[in-house]
Protein backbone atom coordinates (compact mmCIF):
# COMPACT_ATOMS: atom_id res chain seq x y z
CA UNK A 1 0.00 0.00 0.00
CA UNK A 2 1.27 3.45 -0.94
CA UNK A 3 1.22 6.04 1.85
CA UNK A 4 0.48 9.77 1.90
CA UNK A 5 1.33 12.65 4.22
CA UNK A 6 -0.55 15.99 4.16
CA UNK A 7 1.01 19.22 5.46
CA UNK A 8 -1.61 21.93 6.05
CA UNK A 9 -0.94 25.65 6.38
CA UNK A 10 -3.48 28.36 7.14
CA UNK A 11 -7.08 28.67 8.24
CA UNK A 12 -9.92 26.29 9.08
CA UNK A 13 -10.92 26.22 5.40
CA UNK A 14 -7.53 24.77 4.48
CA UNK A 15 -7.85 22.17 7.24
CA UNK A 16 -11.29 21.27 5.90
CA UNK A 17 -9.85 21.00 2.38
CA UNK A 18 -7.15 18.64 3.68
CA UNK A 19 -9.88 16.34 4.98
CA UNK A 20 -11.30 16.17 1.47
CA UNK A 21 -7.84 15.60 0.02
CA UNK A 22 -7.51 12.59 2.34
CA UNK A 23 -10.78 11.20 0.97
CA UNK A 24 -9.54 11.47 -2.62
CA UNK A 25 -6.26 9.74 -1.81
CA UNK A 26 -7.87 6.96 0.19
CA UNK A 27 -10.35 6.44 -2.65
CA UNK A 28 -7.38 5.40 -4.83
CA UNK A 29 -6.14 3.02 -2.12
CA UNK A 30 -3.58 5.25 -0.43
CA UNK A 31 -3.35 5.13 3.34
CA UNK A 32 -2.09 7.78 5.78
CA UNK A 33 1.57 7.53 6.77
CA UNK A 34 2.56 7.58 10.42
CA UNK A 35 5.07 10.30 9.65
CA UNK A 36 6.48 12.21 6.70
CA UNK A 37 9.58 9.99 6.47
CA UNK A 38 7.60 6.91 5.41
CA UNK A 39 5.38 8.67 2.85
CA UNK A 40 5.42 7.91 -0.87
CA UNK A 41 3.37 11.03 -1.60
CA UNK A 42 3.63 14.34 0.30
CA UNK A 43 0.92 16.89 -0.39
CA UNK A 44 1.24 20.49 0.83
CA UNK A 45 -2.00 22.43 1.31
CA UNK A 46 -0.72 25.99 1.04
CA UNK A 47 -1.71 29.32 2.55
CA UNK A 48 -0.70 32.49 0.69
CA UNK A 49 -2.18 35.11 3.00
CA UNK A 50 1.20 36.05 4.46
CA UNK A 51 4.67 35.90 2.95
CA UNK A 52 5.83 34.06 6.08
CA UNK A 53 3.54 31.13 5.15
CA UNK A 54 5.13 30.91 1.70
CA UNK A 55 8.59 31.09 3.28
CA UNK A 56 7.70 28.13 5.53
CA UNK A 57 6.69 26.12 2.46
CA UNK A 58 10.08 26.80 0.85
CA UNK A 59 11.63 25.54 4.08
CA UNK A 60 9.67 22.31 3.70
CA UNK A 61 10.94 21.76 0.14
CA UNK A 62 14.48 21.45 1.53
CA UNK A 63 13.28 18.59 3.73
CA UNK A 64 11.62 16.95 0.73
CA UNK A 65 14.89 16.98 -1.22
CA UNK A 66 16.64 15.17 1.63
CA UNK A 67 13.86 12.60 1.81
CA UNK A 68 14.08 12.00 -1.94
CA UNK A 69 17.71 11.00 -1.56
CA UNK A 70 16.51 8.18 0.70
CA UNK A 71 13.36 7.36 -1.27
CA UNK A 72 13.69 7.98 -4.99
CA UNK A 73 10.00 7.09 -5.44
CA UNK A 74 8.82 9.98 -3.24
CA UNK A 75 6.70 12.54 -5.08
CA UNK A 76 5.31 15.91 -3.94
CA UNK A 77 2.15 17.88 -4.72
CA UNK A 78 1.16 21.42 -3.73
CA UNK A 79 -2.40 22.77 -3.70
CA UNK A 80 -4.54 25.17 -1.67
CA UNK A 81 -4.23 28.95 -1.85
CA UNK A 82 -1.48 29.49 -4.42
CA UNK A 83 -1.04 32.69 -6.41
CA UNK A 84 -0.76 32.33 -10.16
CA UNK A 85 2.68 33.97 -10.14
CA UNK A 86 3.92 31.44 -7.55
CA UNK A 87 2.75 28.37 -9.44
CA UNK A 88 5.65 28.48 -11.88
CA UNK A 89 8.17 28.69 -9.03
CA UNK A 90 6.55 25.82 -7.16
CA UNK A 91 6.48 23.71 -10.33
CA UNK A 92 10.28 23.59 -10.16
CA UNK A 93 10.17 22.08 -6.67
CA UNK A 94 6.98 19.99 -6.73
CA UNK A 95 5.99 17.21 -9.09
CA UNK A 96 2.47 18.62 -9.39
CA UNK A 97 0.82 21.99 -8.73
CA UNK A 98 -2.92 21.49 -8.33
CA UNK A 99 -5.68 24.10 -8.10
CA UNK A 100 -7.82 23.16 -5.09
CA UNK A 101 -10.94 23.43 -7.26
CA UNK A 102 -9.48 20.64 -9.39
CA UNK A 103 -9.18 18.26 -6.43
CA UNK A 104 -11.53 15.65 -7.99
CA UNK A 105 -9.04 15.44 -10.87
CA UNK A 106 -6.09 14.65 -8.58
CA UNK A 107 -6.07 10.90 -9.43
CA UNK A 108 -5.95 11.63 -13.16
CA UNK A 109 -3.27 14.28 -12.72
CA UNK A 110 -1.17 11.86 -10.68
CA UNK A 111 -1.06 9.66 -13.78
CA UNK A 112 1.12 12.30 -15.43
CA UNK A 113 3.80 11.52 -12.84
CA UNK A 114 5.81 8.48 -13.91
CA UNK A 115 5.77 6.80 -10.50
CA UNK A 116 1.96 6.83 -10.43
CA UNK A 117 1.32 5.61 -13.96
CA UNK A 118 -0.06 2.29 -12.70
CA UNK A 119 -2.90 3.85 -10.68
CA UNK A 120 -6.37 2.46 -11.33
CA UNK A 121 -8.94 5.24 -11.19
CA UNK A 122 -11.60 4.27 -13.71
CA UNK A 123 -13.97 3.26 -10.91
CA UNK A 124 -13.49 6.46 -8.92
CA UNK A 125 -16.79 8.00 -7.83
CA UNK A 126 -15.11 11.38 -7.45
CA UNK A 127 -14.47 12.17 -11.08
CA UNK A 128 -16.36 15.18 -12.45
CA UNK A 129 -17.44 16.08 -8.90
CA UNK A 130 -17.34 19.55 -7.31
CA UNK A 131 -14.61 19.33 -4.71
CA UNK A 132 -16.80 20.70 -1.89
CA UNK A 133 -19.20 17.79 -2.44
CA UNK A 134 -16.48 15.28 -1.63
CA UNK A 135 -17.22 13.69 1.74
CA UNK A 136 -14.26 14.58 3.98
CA UNK A 137 -12.15 12.19 6.01
CA UNK A 138 -12.73 14.04 9.30
CA UNK A 139 -9.83 14.27 11.73
CA UNK A 140 -12.05 13.46 14.74
CA UNK A 141 -15.53 12.11 15.43
CA UNK A 142 -17.15 14.95 17.37
CA UNK A 143 -16.30 18.30 15.70
CA UNK A 144 -16.59 18.93 11.96
CA UNK A 145 -15.89 21.72 9.50
CA UNK A 146 -18.61 22.26 6.90
CA UNK A 147 -17.69 24.78 4.16
CA UNK A 148 -20.77 26.66 3.00
CA UNK A 149 -18.99 28.87 0.46
CA UNK A 150 -15.57 29.61 -0.96
CA UNK A 151 -13.89 32.65 -2.46
CA UNK A 152 -14.08 36.34 -1.65
CA UNK A 153 -15.32 39.49 -3.39
CA UNK A 154 -13.85 42.05 -0.99
CA UNK A 155 -10.29 42.61 -2.27
CA UNK A 156 -8.79 43.94 0.95
CA UNK A 157 -5.50 45.53 -0.06
CA UNK A 158 -3.46 43.23 2.22
CA UNK A 159 -5.06 39.94 1.16
CA UNK A 160 -4.55 37.55 -1.77
CA UNK A 161 -7.57 35.30 -1.16
CA UNK A 162 -9.66 36.68 -4.07
CA UNK A 163 -6.71 35.89 -6.36
CA UNK A 164 -6.20 32.35 -5.06
CA UNK A 165 -9.76 31.26 -4.23
CA UNK A 166 -11.58 33.36 -6.81
CA UNK A 167 -14.92 35.09 -6.40
CA UNK A 168 -17.53 33.97 -3.89
CA UNK A 169 -19.42 30.79 -4.67
CA UNK A 170 -22.06 29.50 -2.24
CA UNK A 171 -23.07 25.86 -1.94
CA UNK A 172 -26.76 24.89 -2.26
CA UNK A 173 -28.50 25.05 1.12
CA UNK A 174 -29.96 21.54 0.68
CA UNK A 175 -26.49 20.13 0.12
CA UNK A 176 -25.19 21.78 3.31
CA UNK A 177 -28.17 20.62 5.38
CA UNK A 178 -27.73 17.07 4.11
CA UNK A 179 -24.05 17.09 5.09
CA UNK A 180 -24.84 18.38 8.59
CA UNK A 181 -27.67 15.87 9.06
CA UNK A 182 -25.33 13.00 8.23
CA UNK A 183 -22.77 14.31 10.72
CA UNK A 184 -25.35 14.57 13.50
CA UNK A 185 -26.55 11.02 12.79
CA UNK A 186 -22.96 9.91 13.30
CA UNK A 187 -22.83 11.60 16.70
CA UNK A 188 -21.02 14.86 15.97
CA UNK A 189 -21.41 17.49 18.69
CA UNK A 190 -20.00 20.61 17.05
CA UNK A 191 -20.49 21.98 13.54
CA UNK A 192 -18.33 24.80 12.19
CA UNK A 193 -19.82 26.57 9.15
CA UNK A 194 -16.94 27.95 7.09
CA UNK A 195 -16.38 30.59 4.46
CA UNK A 196 -13.80 33.25 3.66
CA UNK A 197 -16.69 35.66 4.22
CA UNK A 198 -19.23 33.33 5.78
CA UNK A 199 -21.99 35.85 6.44
CA UNK A 200 -22.17 36.85 2.76
CA UNK A 201 -23.51 33.37 1.98
CA UNK A 202 -26.32 33.50 -0.54
CA UNK A 203 -27.87 30.73 -2.61
CA UNK A 204 -31.13 31.42 -4.37
CA UNK A 205 -33.62 32.32 -1.61
CA UNK A 206 -31.35 31.50 1.33
CA UNK A 207 -29.00 34.00 2.95
CA UNK A 208 -26.74 33.25 5.91
CA UNK A 209 -29.29 33.98 8.67
CA UNK A 210 -31.80 31.67 6.96
CA UNK A 211 -29.15 28.97 6.58
CA UNK A 212 -28.26 29.25 10.28
CA UNK A 213 -31.92 28.84 11.16
CA UNK A 214 -32.20 25.77 8.92
CA UNK A 215 -29.16 24.13 10.54
CA UNK A 216 -30.52 25.00 13.99
CA UNK A 217 -33.77 23.16 13.14
CA UNK A 218 -31.92 19.87 12.58
CA UNK A 219 -32.72 17.51 15.43
CA UNK A 220 -29.98 16.49 17.85
CA UNK A 221 -27.77 17.73 20.65
CA UNK A 222 -25.04 19.80 19.01
CA UNK A 223 -23.51 23.27 18.84
CA UNK A 224 -23.21 25.54 15.80
CA UNK A 225 -20.24 27.85 15.28
CA UNK A 226 -19.17 29.85 12.22
CA UNK A 227 -16.20 31.76 10.86
CA UNK A 228 -15.07 34.10 9.42
CA UNK A 229 -17.39 37.11 9.38
CA UNK A 230 -17.07 40.49 7.73
CA UNK A 231 -18.53 43.62 9.43
CA UNK A 232 -19.98 44.91 6.17
CA UNK A 233 -22.36 41.93 5.94
CA UNK A 234 -23.32 41.75 9.62
CA UNK A 235 -27.05 42.49 9.55
CA UNK A 236 -29.67 42.98 12.25
CA UNK A 237 -31.34 39.84 10.88
CA UNK A 238 -28.20 37.83 11.58
CA UNK A 239 -27.95 39.18 15.14
CA UNK A 240 -31.57 38.26 15.83
CA UNK A 241 -31.06 34.73 14.46
CA UNK A 242 -27.93 34.25 16.58
CA UNK A 243 -29.86 35.31 19.65
CA UNK A 244 -32.92 33.14 18.97
CA UNK A 245 -31.30 29.89 17.77
CA UNK A 246 -30.50 27.74 20.80
CA UNK A 247 -27.77 25.72 19.04
CA UNK A 248 -25.87 28.76 17.76
CA UNK A 249 -23.17 29.34 20.37
CA UNK A 250 -22.33 32.63 22.05
CA UNK A 251 -19.04 33.19 20.27
CA UNK A 252 -18.14 35.54 17.44
CA UNK A 253 -14.93 36.43 15.66
CA UNK A 254 -15.50 39.79 13.95
CA UNK A 255 -12.25 41.02 12.35
CA UNK A 256 -11.72 44.77 12.68
CA UNK A 257 -8.13 44.90 11.28
CA UNK A 258 -7.61 48.49 12.49
CA UNK A 259 -9.23 50.97 14.87
CA UNK A 260 -8.52 53.92 12.57
CA UNK A 261 -10.84 55.02 9.78
CA UNK A 262 -8.06 56.20 7.48
CA UNK A 263 -6.17 52.93 7.78
CA UNK A 264 -9.39 50.99 7.17
CA UNK A 265 -9.85 52.99 3.98
CA UNK A 266 -6.31 52.11 2.85
CA UNK A 267 -7.10 48.47 3.63
CA UNK A 268 -10.29 48.69 1.51
CA UNK A 269 -12.41 47.75 4.52
CA UNK A 270 -15.79 49.41 3.73
CA UNK A 271 -16.86 50.44 7.25
CA UNK A 272 -15.93 53.02 9.85
CA UNK A 273 -15.24 52.65 13.55
CA UNK A 274 -18.67 54.00 14.36
CA UNK A 275 -20.33 51.38 12.15
CA UNK A 276 -18.20 48.60 13.67
CA UNK A 277 -18.84 49.67 17.26
CA UNK A 278 -22.56 50.02 16.57
CA UNK A 279 -22.62 46.37 15.41
CA UNK A 280 -20.90 45.34 18.65
CA UNK A 281 -23.41 47.32 20.73
CA UNK A 282 -26.33 45.61 19.00
CA UNK A 283 -24.77 42.17 19.43
CA UNK A 284 -24.10 42.67 23.14
CA UNK A 285 -27.60 44.00 23.70
CA UNK A 286 -29.14 40.85 22.16
CA UNK A 287 -26.49 38.38 23.41
CA UNK A 288 -25.03 39.78 26.68
CA UNK A 289 -22.80 36.79 27.43
CA UNK A 290 -21.18 36.59 24.00
CA UNK A 291 -17.43 36.05 23.70
CA UNK A 292 -15.89 38.41 21.16
CA UNK A 293 -12.62 37.94 19.33
CA UNK A 294 -11.12 39.90 16.47
CA UNK A 295 -8.25 40.07 13.98
CA UNK A 296 -6.06 43.15 13.81
CA UNK A 297 -3.01 44.14 11.75
CA UNK A 298 -0.51 46.51 13.33
CA UNK A 299 2.13 48.50 11.48
CA UNK A 300 0.14 48.72 8.24
CA UNK A 301 1.74 51.21 5.81
CA UNK A 302 0.93 54.75 6.91
CA UNK A 303 -0.17 53.76 10.42
CA UNK A 304 1.14 56.77 12.31
CA UNK A 305 1.14 56.86 16.11
CA UNK A 306 -2.27 58.56 16.21
CA UNK A 307 -3.78 55.82 14.05
CA UNK A 308 -2.33 53.15 16.31
CA UNK A 309 -3.68 54.97 19.38
CA UNK A 310 -7.15 54.69 17.84
CA UNK A 311 -6.70 50.91 17.79
CA UNK A 312 -5.56 51.06 21.43
CA UNK A 313 -8.72 53.00 22.30
CA UNK A 314 -10.84 50.43 20.49
CA UNK A 315 -9.27 47.57 22.48
CA UNK A 316 -9.90 49.39 25.75
CA UNK A 317 -13.48 50.18 24.79
CA UNK A 318 -14.58 46.86 23.30
CA UNK A 319 -12.66 44.70 25.81
CA UNK A 320 -12.19 41.69 23.57
CA UNK A 321 -11.94 38.20 25.04
CA UNK A 322 -9.37 37.26 22.42
CA UNK A 323 -7.60 38.87 19.47
CA UNK A 324 -5.34 37.57 16.73
CA UNK A 325 -2.76 40.36 16.47
CA UNK A 326 -0.42 40.22 13.50
CA UNK A 327 2.44 42.48 12.50
CA UNK A 328 2.12 43.69 8.93
CA UNK A 329 4.52 42.33 6.35
CA UNK A 330 4.24 42.96 2.59
CA UNK A 331 2.64 40.17 0.56
CA UNK A 332 3.55 40.33 -3.11
CA UNK A 333 0.50 40.17 -5.32
CA UNK A 334 -1.55 42.50 -3.12
CA UNK A 335 -2.20 46.20 -3.63
CA UNK A 336 -0.64 46.98 -0.24
CA UNK A 337 2.67 45.50 -1.45
CA UNK A 338 2.98 48.68 -3.54
CA UNK A 339 2.70 50.84 -0.40
CA UNK A 340 5.84 51.86 1.46
CA UNK A 341 6.34 49.56 4.45
CA UNK A 342 7.27 52.55 6.62
CA UNK A 343 6.80 51.17 10.15
CA UNK A 344 10.08 49.71 11.53
CA UNK A 345 10.05 46.13 12.82
CA UNK A 346 10.90 47.18 16.39
CA UNK A 347 8.00 49.65 16.38
CA UNK A 348 5.65 46.91 15.18
CA UNK A 349 6.86 44.72 18.05
CA UNK A 350 6.30 47.56 20.54
CA UNK A 351 2.74 48.07 19.32
CA UNK A 352 2.11 44.32 19.43
CA UNK A 353 3.15 44.21 23.07
CA UNK A 354 0.90 47.16 23.96
CA UNK A 355 -2.20 45.52 22.45
CA UNK A 356 -1.31 42.13 23.89
CA UNK A 357 -1.00 43.58 27.40
CA UNK A 358 -4.38 45.29 27.09
CA UNK A 359 -5.90 42.06 25.82
CA UNK A 360 -4.34 40.04 28.65
CA UNK A 361 -5.89 42.34 31.26
CA UNK A 362 -9.36 42.43 29.73
CA UNK A 363 -9.37 38.67 29.07
CA UNK A 364 -8.45 37.96 32.71
CA UNK A 365 -11.08 40.41 33.93
CA UNK A 366 -13.74 38.67 31.86
CA UNK A 367 -12.63 35.17 32.81
CA UNK A 368 -12.79 35.92 36.54
CA UNK A 369 -16.56 36.35 36.16
CA UNK A 370 -16.84 32.60 35.62
CA UNK A 371 -15.34 31.65 38.98
CA UNK A 372 -17.68 29.34 40.90
CA UNK A 373 -19.94 28.80 37.87
CA UNK A 374 -20.74 25.44 36.32
CA UNK A 375 -20.42 25.36 32.52
CA UNK A 376 -21.17 22.89 29.74
CA UNK A 377 -17.88 21.91 28.07
CA UNK A 378 -17.19 19.91 24.92
CA UNK A 379 -14.03 17.96 25.73
CA UNK A 380 -11.56 18.11 22.84
CA UNK A 381 -8.22 16.62 23.80
CA UNK A 382 -5.87 15.30 26.45
CA UNK A 383 -2.35 16.57 26.89
CA UNK A 384 0.23 16.86 29.67
CA UNK A 385 0.12 20.14 31.53
CA UNK A 386 3.31 22.23 31.47
CA UNK A 387 4.30 23.75 34.81
CA UNK A 388 6.82 26.55 35.22
CA UNK A 389 9.64 25.78 37.66
CA UNK A 390 11.60 29.02 37.63
CA UNK A 391 15.11 29.03 36.21
CA UNK A 392 14.98 25.29 35.73
CA UNK A 393 12.59 25.81 32.84
CA UNK A 394 9.38 23.80 32.70
CA UNK A 395 8.26 20.26 33.35
CA UNK A 396 5.22 18.25 32.41
CA UNK A 397 2.86 16.72 34.95
CA UNK A 398 2.77 12.96 34.83
CA UNK A 399 -1.00 12.96 34.65
CA UNK A 400 -2.60 14.36 31.52
CA UNK A 401 -5.14 17.16 31.65
CA UNK A 402 -8.28 17.32 29.56
CA UNK A 403 -9.03 20.46 27.55
CA UNK A 404 -12.29 21.59 26.04
CA UNK A 405 -14.39 24.57 25.00
CA UNK A 406 -17.52 26.10 26.48
CA UNK A 407 -20.43 27.31 24.37
CA UNK A 408 -18.82 30.74 24.26
CA UNK A 409 -15.44 29.27 23.31
CA UNK A 410 -13.61 29.59 26.60
CA UNK A 411 -10.79 27.08 27.00
CA UNK A 412 -11.25 24.82 30.04
CA UNK A 413 -8.52 22.75 31.70
CA UNK A 414 -9.29 20.01 34.21
CA UNK A 415 -8.34 16.51 35.30
CA UNK A 416 -10.64 13.74 34.17
CA UNK A 417 -10.87 10.39 32.37
CA UNK A 418 -9.85 10.25 28.71
CA UNK A 419 -13.18 8.69 27.70
CA UNK A 420 -14.81 12.11 28.11
CA UNK A 421 -13.19 13.35 24.87
CA UNK A 422 -15.92 14.16 22.36
CA UNK A 423 -18.62 14.48 25.02
CA UNK A 424 -20.43 17.32 26.76
CA UNK A 425 -19.44 17.53 30.42
CA UNK A 426 -20.38 19.90 33.25
CA UNK A 427 -17.33 21.58 34.80
CA UNK A 428 -17.16 23.92 37.80
CA UNK A 429 -14.69 26.78 37.36
CA UNK A 430 -12.17 27.10 40.21
CA UNK A 431 -9.48 29.39 38.79
CA UNK A 432 -9.11 31.93 36.00
CA UNK A 433 -6.23 32.96 33.74
CA UNK A 434 -6.16 35.28 30.69
CA UNK A 435 -6.25 32.50 28.09
CA UNK A 436 -7.96 29.65 29.96
CA UNK A 437 -10.12 28.61 32.91
CA UNK A 438 -9.33 25.83 35.33
CA UNK A 439 -12.17 23.58 36.41
CA UNK A 440 -13.24 20.51 38.29
CA UNK A 441 -15.69 17.78 37.40
CA UNK A 442 -18.93 17.81 39.41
Amino acid sequence: MKKYWIITFGCQMNHSDSERIATVLENIKYQPALNMNEADLILVNACSVRQSAIDRIWGQTKKFQKLKTKNSELRTVITGCVLKKDKGKFAKNFNLVLDINDLPELPEKLLTIKQFSNLTIKDSALQNESYLRIEPEHSDNFSAYVPIMTGCNNFCTFCVVPYTRGREISRPAKEIICEVQNLIKRGYKEIWLLGQNVNSYKFKGANFPKLLNMVNDIGGDFWIRFTSSHPKDFSAELINIMASCEKVTEYLNLPVQSGDDEILKKMNRPYTMEIYKNIIRKIRKKIPNITLSTDVIIGFPGEKEKAFENTVKLFKEIKYDMAYISQYSPRSGTKAANFKDDIPRLEKERRWKILTNILRKTALEKNKKYLGKTLDVLIETERPRTRSVGQAGSVRDRHGYLYGKTRNYKTIEFKGPKNLIGKFTKIKIVDAFPWRLKGEMI
